[in-house]
Protein backbone atom coordinates (compact mmCIF):
# COMPACT_ATOMS: atom_id res chain seq x y z
CA UNK A 1 0.00 0.00 0.00
CA UNK A 2 1.09 3.55 -0.80
CA UNK A 3 -0.08 6.13 1.77
CA UNK A 4 -0.72 9.54 0.11
CA UNK A 5 -0.05 12.14 2.95
CA UNK A 6 -1.65 15.64 2.21
CA UNK A 7 -1.56 18.72 4.35
CA UNK A 8 -4.82 21.42 4.08
CA UNK A 9 -5.40 24.44 5.13
CA UNK A 10 -8.46 26.26 3.47
CA UNK A 11 -7.47 24.21 0.24
CA UNK A 12 -10.99 23.68 -1.73
CA UNK A 13 -10.33 25.28 -4.85
CA UNK A 14 -7.52 23.18 -5.43
CA UNK A 15 -7.94 19.71 -3.77
CA UNK A 16 -11.20 18.10 -5.86
CA UNK A 17 -7.97 17.87 -8.57
CA UNK A 18 -6.14 17.05 -6.06
CA UNK A 19 -8.00 13.63 -4.82
CA UNK A 20 -9.50 13.16 -8.79
CA UNK A 21 -5.50 12.58 -10.39
CA UNK A 22 -5.00 10.45 -7.44
CA UNK A 23 -8.08 8.42 -7.46
CA UNK A 24 -7.30 8.25 -11.49
CA UNK A 25 -4.00 6.58 -10.69
CA UNK A 26 -3.23 3.27 -12.94
CA UNK A 27 -1.46 1.99 -9.04
CA UNK A 28 -4.63 2.02 -6.87
CA UNK A 29 -3.53 0.16 -3.87
CA UNK A 30 -3.29 3.67 -1.45
CA UNK A 31 -4.60 5.05 1.18
CA UNK A 32 -5.57 9.40 1.29
CA UNK A 33 -4.56 10.41 4.62
CA UNK A 34 -5.74 14.61 4.72
CA UNK A 35 -4.05 16.58 7.68
CA UNK A 36 -6.10 19.49 7.64
CA UNK A 37 -4.71 22.74 9.68
CA UNK A 38 -8.92 23.69 11.22
CA UNK A 39 -9.90 25.02 7.71
CA UNK A 40 -12.79 27.15 7.25
CA UNK A 41 -13.68 26.36 4.04
CA UNK A 42 -15.08 23.24 2.82
CA UNK A 43 -11.83 21.27 2.74
CA UNK A 44 -12.65 18.54 5.11
CA UNK A 45 -16.15 17.55 3.55
CA UNK A 46 -14.29 17.22 0.17
CA UNK A 47 -11.77 15.24 1.83
CA UNK A 48 -14.28 12.76 3.37
CA UNK A 49 -16.48 12.54 -0.40
CA UNK A 50 -13.13 11.36 -1.65
CA UNK A 51 -13.05 8.62 1.33
CA UNK A 52 -9.32 9.89 2.64
CA UNK A 53 -9.28 9.69 6.36
CA UNK A 54 -9.26 13.32 7.78
CA UNK A 55 -6.94 14.61 10.95
CA UNK A 56 -6.70 18.10 12.62
CA UNK A 57 -3.74 19.45 13.72
CA UNK A 58 -2.94 23.51 14.29
CA UNK A 59 0.35 23.49 13.26
CA UNK A 60 2.94 24.04 10.08
CA UNK A 61 2.95 21.54 7.50
CA UNK A 62 6.18 19.57 8.69
CA UNK A 63 4.40 18.66 12.00
CA UNK A 64 1.00 17.71 9.64
CA UNK A 65 2.78 15.71 7.22
CA UNK A 66 4.96 14.02 10.30
CA UNK A 67 1.24 12.83 11.78
CA UNK A 68 -0.01 11.80 8.97
CA UNK A 69 3.09 9.67 8.10
CA UNK A 70 2.85 7.98 11.94
CA UNK A 71 -0.71 7.39 11.40
CA UNK A 72 0.35 6.03 7.55
CA UNK A 73 -0.45 1.63 6.99
CA UNK A 74 1.33 1.84 3.88
CA UNK A 75 4.84 0.40 2.91
CA UNK A 76 5.56 3.71 1.29
CA UNK A 77 4.99 6.88 1.64
CA UNK A 78 4.05 9.71 -0.72
CA UNK A 79 3.72 13.36 0.40
CA UNK A 80 1.45 16.00 -1.57
CA UNK A 81 0.56 19.32 -1.79
CA UNK A 82 -3.22 19.98 -2.19
CA UNK A 83 -2.22 22.53 -5.21
CA UNK A 84 -1.06 19.67 -7.04
CA UNK A 85 -2.43 17.05 -9.70
CA UNK A 86 -0.78 14.25 -10.36
CA UNK A 87 -0.42 12.71 -13.77
CA UNK A 88 -1.73 9.01 -14.00
CA UNK A 89 1.24 6.84 -13.68
CA UNK A 90 2.88 9.05 -10.98
CA UNK A 91 2.76 5.89 -8.29
CA UNK A 92 3.41 3.17 -10.47
CA UNK A 93 6.52 4.60 -11.88
CA UNK A 94 7.39 5.35 -7.92
CA UNK A 95 6.92 1.94 -6.89
CA UNK A 96 8.46 0.37 -9.80
CA UNK A 97 11.75 2.69 -9.39
CA UNK A 98 12.07 1.83 -5.58
CA UNK A 99 11.39 -1.98 -5.73
CA UNK A 100 12.74 -2.39 -9.40
CA UNK A 101 16.09 -0.36 -8.54
CA UNK A 102 16.20 -0.59 -5.18
CA UNK A 103 15.66 2.79 -4.79
CA UNK A 104 14.25 4.68 -1.25
CA UNK A 105 13.24 7.62 -1.82
CA UNK A 106 11.56 9.08 -5.11
CA UNK A 107 12.50 12.64 -6.97
CA UNK A 108 9.12 13.17 -8.91
CA UNK A 109 9.76 16.66 -11.23
CA UNK A 110 7.25 19.29 -11.51
CA UNK A 111 5.63 21.75 -13.77
CA UNK A 112 3.70 24.72 -12.88
CA UNK A 113 0.42 25.66 -14.57
CA UNK A 114 -1.89 28.59 -13.80
CA UNK A 115 -2.80 31.85 -16.10
CA UNK A 116 -1.29 35.02 -16.18
CA UNK A 117 2.01 37.03 -16.60
CA UNK A 118 3.43 36.27 -13.42
CA UNK A 119 2.12 32.51 -13.67
CA UNK A 120 4.45 31.99 -16.64
CA UNK A 121 7.15 33.64 -14.81
CA UNK A 122 6.68 30.86 -12.14
CA UNK A 123 6.73 28.38 -15.38
CA UNK A 124 10.12 29.46 -16.07
CA UNK A 125 11.49 29.16 -12.79
CA UNK A 126 10.46 25.66 -12.66
CA UNK A 127 11.69 24.01 -16.03
CA UNK A 128 15.60 25.99 -14.01
CA UNK A 129 14.44 23.81 -11.64
CA UNK A 130 13.95 20.43 -13.28
CA UNK A 131 17.09 17.52 -12.81
CA UNK A 132 18.88 19.72 -10.58
CA UNK A 133 19.98 17.98 -6.75
CA UNK A 134 19.75 21.62 -5.39
CA UNK A 135 16.22 22.48 -6.47
CA UNK A 136 14.40 19.12 -6.50
CA UNK A 137 13.61 17.42 -3.19
CA UNK A 138 12.47 13.69 -2.83
CA UNK A 139 8.54 13.40 -1.84
CA UNK A 140 7.84 9.65 -2.22
CA UNK A 141 9.78 7.39 0.37
CA UNK A 142 9.96 3.80 1.82
CA UNK A 143 8.11 3.82 4.99
CA UNK A 144 11.04 2.26 6.87
CA UNK A 145 13.61 5.09 5.70
CA UNK A 146 11.50 7.84 6.62
CA UNK A 147 11.03 7.08 9.71
CA UNK A 148 14.72 5.86 10.87
CA UNK A 149 15.88 9.97 9.93
CA UNK A 150 13.39 11.22 12.37
CA UNK A 151 10.83 12.48 9.28
CA UNK A 152 10.99 15.96 8.86
CA UNK A 153 12.29 18.72 10.95
CA UNK A 154 9.44 20.40 12.73
CA UNK A 155 11.25 23.93 13.85
CA UNK A 156 11.86 24.37 10.07
CA UNK A 157 9.24 26.45 8.13
CA UNK A 158 11.15 26.70 4.33
CA UNK A 159 13.52 24.63 3.43
CA UNK A 160 12.35 21.59 5.29
CA UNK A 161 12.06 19.32 2.14
CA UNK A 162 15.59 19.88 0.95
CA UNK A 163 16.40 19.45 4.78
CA UNK A 164 14.99 16.13 5.00
CA UNK A 165 16.30 14.72 1.34
CA UNK A 166 19.95 16.10 2.46
CA UNK A 167 19.20 13.76 5.33
CA UNK A 168 18.02 10.81 3.80
CA UNK A 169 20.83 10.76 1.13
CA UNK A 170 23.32 11.08 4.22
CA UNK A 171 22.13 8.36 6.09
CA UNK A 172 23.27 6.00 2.73
CA UNK A 173 19.64 5.57 1.34
CA UNK A 174 19.20 5.98 -2.64
CA UNK A 175 17.62 8.82 -4.02
CA UNK A 176 15.77 7.88 -7.51
CA UNK A 177 13.62 10.03 -9.88
CA UNK A 178 11.14 9.20 -11.97
CA UNK A 179 9.53 10.41 -15.66
CA UNK A 180 5.85 10.55 -14.80
CA UNK A 181 5.21 14.73 -13.48
CA UNK A 182 2.87 16.33 -11.15
CA UNK A 183 1.60 19.53 -11.66
CA UNK A 184 1.93 22.22 -9.12
CA UNK A 185 -1.16 25.03 -10.13
CA UNK A 186 0.07 27.99 -8.67
CA UNK A 187 -2.71 30.42 -7.34
CA UNK A 188 -3.97 33.87 -9.20
CA UNK A 189 -0.43 35.65 -8.23
CA UNK A 190 0.22 39.03 -7.74
CA UNK A 191 3.58 40.72 -6.83
CA UNK A 192 1.60 41.44 -3.07
CA UNK A 193 1.15 38.20 -2.48
CA UNK A 194 4.49 37.17 -3.59
CA UNK A 195 6.16 39.50 -1.04
CA UNK A 196 3.91 38.65 1.86
CA UNK A 197 4.93 34.70 1.11
CA UNK A 198 8.26 35.76 0.92
CA UNK A 199 8.37 37.73 3.87
CA UNK A 200 6.97 35.20 5.61
CA UNK A 201 9.09 32.80 4.83
CA UNK A 202 11.75 35.30 5.32
CA UNK A 203 11.14 35.06 9.34
CA UNK A 204 11.83 32.01 9.78
CA UNK A 205 14.99 31.14 7.20
CA UNK A 206 17.41 31.70 10.00
CA UNK A 207 16.58 28.25 11.67
CA UNK A 208 17.13 26.93 8.09
CA UNK A 209 20.29 28.46 7.53
CA UNK A 210 21.36 27.83 10.77
CA UNK A 211 21.15 24.31 10.61
CA UNK A 212 22.85 23.92 7.08
CA UNK A 213 24.19 27.44 6.34
CA UNK A 214 25.80 25.20 2.98
CA UNK A 215 22.60 23.69 1.58
CA UNK A 216 20.97 26.96 2.07
CA UNK A 217 23.26 28.47 -0.15
CA UNK A 218 23.17 25.75 -2.94
CA UNK A 219 19.21 25.94 -3.05
CA UNK A 220 18.62 29.72 -2.79
CA UNK A 221 21.87 30.86 -4.79
CA UNK A 222 19.64 33.41 -7.44
CA UNK A 223 22.79 32.03 -9.83
CA UNK A 224 20.94 28.88 -10.66
CA UNK A 225 18.52 30.51 -12.44
CA UNK A 226 20.82 30.81 -14.78
CA UNK A 227 21.84 27.28 -15.26
CA UNK A 228 19.65 27.44 -18.60
CA UNK A 229 20.21 30.06 -20.68
CA UNK A 230 18.03 28.71 -23.29
CA UNK A 231 15.75 29.51 -21.70
CA UNK A 232 16.60 33.18 -21.65
CA UNK A 233 16.22 33.19 -25.76
CA UNK A 234 13.73 31.37 -25.99
CA UNK A 235 11.39 33.38 -23.18
CA UNK A 236 13.21 35.89 -23.44
CA UNK A 237 9.92 38.60 -21.51
CA UNK A 238 8.88 35.68 -19.39
CA UNK A 239 12.51 35.15 -18.25
CA UNK A 240 13.18 38.83 -17.35
CA UNK A 241 9.75 38.49 -15.56
CA UNK A 242 11.25 36.01 -13.24
CA UNK A 243 14.33 37.88 -12.73
CA UNK A 244 12.26 40.87 -11.62
CA UNK A 245 10.20 38.73 -9.55
CA UNK A 246 13.02 36.97 -7.45
CA UNK A 247 14.65 40.50 -6.72
CA UNK A 248 11.57 41.39 -5.35
CA UNK A 249 11.03 37.79 -3.32
CA UNK A 250 14.65 38.20 -1.91
CA UNK A 251 14.78 41.46 -0.68
CA UNK A 252 11.30 39.92 0.73
CA UNK A 253 13.11 37.50 2.60
CA UNK A 254 15.82 39.42 3.56
CA UNK A 255 13.34 41.99 5.30
CA UNK A 256 11.49 39.18 7.18
CA UNK A 257 15.17 37.90 8.53
CA UNK A 258 15.96 41.37 9.91
CA UNK A 259 12.25 41.73 11.35
CA UNK A 260 13.00 38.30 12.91
CA UNK A 261 16.58 39.31 14.27
CA UNK A 262 14.69 42.82 15.63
Amino acid sequence: MVSIVIPTFNSSETLVSCLRSIKSQTYTNIEIIVVDKYSQDDTVQIAKKFHARVLLLASERSSARNLGAKEARGAFIYFVDSDTELTPRVIEECINVCLQKDVDAVIIPELSMGKGFLAECRKIEKETHLGHKFSEAPRFFRREAFHSIGGFDEHLVIGEDFDLGRRVEKAGYIIGRVEAEIKHHVEELSMKKIVLKAYFYGKTLISYVSKNPSLAMKTSCPIRYLRKPQLLRKHPIYFTGLIVIKLFEYIAYLTGVFASLL
